[in-house]
């Protein structure tokens, strides 16, 4: 555990150290696209993010191999090459994109190339495990196919929720957190060391996502744009693919004891890639809504719109901050509650939690605009918007037949003066008011100044 330590700090700071210098960068090149009707910033900001995030991924991997654990991982297999190849591919058509534009299907087209270089490296489903079948082994075509779409269909994902400052971020992030925690048990839990690739990978994109969301959270200084998002998408999928078909369920039976207790140890490798939707479940729910609005409407289901998710969740009254807090939620819940129901004995129990978080859920996405006032005692450790307002005190009214004499008139005028130093009442006695103030002379028997 202390390497993937060592592997996740090493990347999440050399992201942090070169998003700054990234951003120069990006404003120089003049890759500040003008906002968009369907943009929620209000000022261009410059993208490139992505950039950073390549730098840390390369980082990492080269900390990871010169570490003797890790180090098994690049000599037992071609995961890694693979890796590279294809981020390094798909980096390259997102700069391209976030500098020039990229037409979508030319688009397309590329993250097709990026995923075929991968299989043909060797990343790619040959099982595909059924729950009372066991593992059913797919022809390469099939294999290759699978794998293409699993890459095409996470990358557009990802890149579609990339709407709001640090919301793609955090997300993959949470994602990847959960995918460590289950092939971590898998190759250390049941010393199943095909496993190793994704735990890896998985340490990368928490590194890489954590480094670049100091510089990404609201207001956001820099955007990842389409070589960040779809890099990260490809990331997810080659995790997804490195233990899918891989792990041989035979194995943690013999481990277990029992058919039944290797079934539901083994619930998201039983049900094909299951894991890896359910971690990116809300994206991928964005992804088929929005292709079948667009596609419903006559237009291009590549058409940009501003009816995402995020977009509804502000057209609601939700706050920019709080709309990604909720995305944040619901995306952990589904992750977090997949992986709990893989590892605990009782279902029961994780179901009732998981009814209960939903609870909570839809009650703070229903009231937008409630904001709880803390108490007195604690306001000065609570951010300024859960602070109380001290209520403007009405100015006393006057009596009806009173009238404001030569003298009240004077003292109420001169009571804010009195709050001045003698500089600036001096200063403010200086200044011509009256008729003098515009045409510049004095008012009075017209002699100059």
């Amino acid at each position: 555990m202390r390497e993937y330590l060592l592997v996740l700090f090493c990347t999440a700071a050399v992201t942090y150290l070169l998003t700054g210098p990234v951003r120069k960068f990006a404003i120089a090149a003049g890759a500040m696209p003008p906002v968009r009707a369907r943009d929620v910033h209000r000022e261009p900001t410059p993208r490139l993010g992505g950039i950073a995030m390549f730098g840390g991924l390369c980082a990492g991997i080269l900390v990871a191999s010169q570490l003797d654990n890790l180090s098994k991982v690049f000599s037992q297999g071609t995961d890694i090459r693979a890796l590279l190849s294809g981020a390094g591919i798909m980096w390259l058509l997102g700069v391209l994109d976030d500098k020039w534009g990229v037409d979508a299907l030319v688009k397309l087209g590329g993250q097709m190339i990026a995923a075929g270089v991968m299989v043909w490296q060797g990343v790619t489903v040959i099982t595909l495990p059924v729950p009372g079948v066991g593992p059913v082994a797919v022809s390469p075509t099939q294999g290759m196919v699978i794998s293409v779409v699993l890459v095409v269909v996470m990358v557009n994902a990802v890149n579609f929720i990339d709407g709001l400052d640090g919301l793609a971020g955090g997300m993959v992030c949470i994602a990847a957190i959960a995918f460590f925690l289950y092939s971590y048990r898998l190759w250390y839990g049941y010393t199943i060391t095909d496993a190793a690739p994704a735990v890896l990978f998985s340490v990368l994109l928490i590194g890489m996502c954590l480094g670049f969301l100091a510089h990404n959270m609201h207001p956001a200084r820099i955007f990842m744009g389409d070589s960040g998002s779809m890099m990260l998408g490809l990331m997810l999928a080659v995790a997804a693919i490195s233990i899918t078909g891989r792990v041989d369920p035979d194995l943690i039976t013999s481990e277990l004891g029992s058919q039944t207790a290797a079934t539901h140890a083994l619930v998201p490798i039983y049900i094909p890639l299951l894991l890896p939707l359910t971690v990116i479940a809300l994206p991928l729910a964005d992804l088929l809504l929005a292709v079948v609005r667009r596609t419903w409407a006559g237009q291009s289901p590549f058409a940009a719109d501003k009816r995402h998710l995020h977009h509804r969740l502000l057209q609601v009254g939700h706050s920019h901050s709080r709309a990604v807090l909720i995305m944040y939620f619901w995306a952990a819940l589904i992750a977090f509650g997949t992986v709990a129901f893989s590892v605990t004995n009782t279902g029961r129990t994780v179901v009732l939690a998981l009814a209960g978080l939903c609870l909570v859920g839809l009650v703070v996405l229903l009231t937008p605009r409630f904001r709880p006032r803390a108490p007195r005692a604690v306001q000065a450790f609570v951010p300024p918007r859960y602070r109380r307002r001290p209520v403007a005190r009405a100015a006393a009214p006057v009596a009806e037949g009173t009238e404001l004499t030569a003298e009240s008139a004077g003292r109420a005028s001169s009571e804010p003066m009195a709050e001045l130093s003698a500089e600036d009442k001096r200063l403010l006695g200086g200044v011509p008011k009256g008729s003098s103030a515009i045409t510049g002379r004095p008012h009075g028997n017209g002699r100059g100044r």
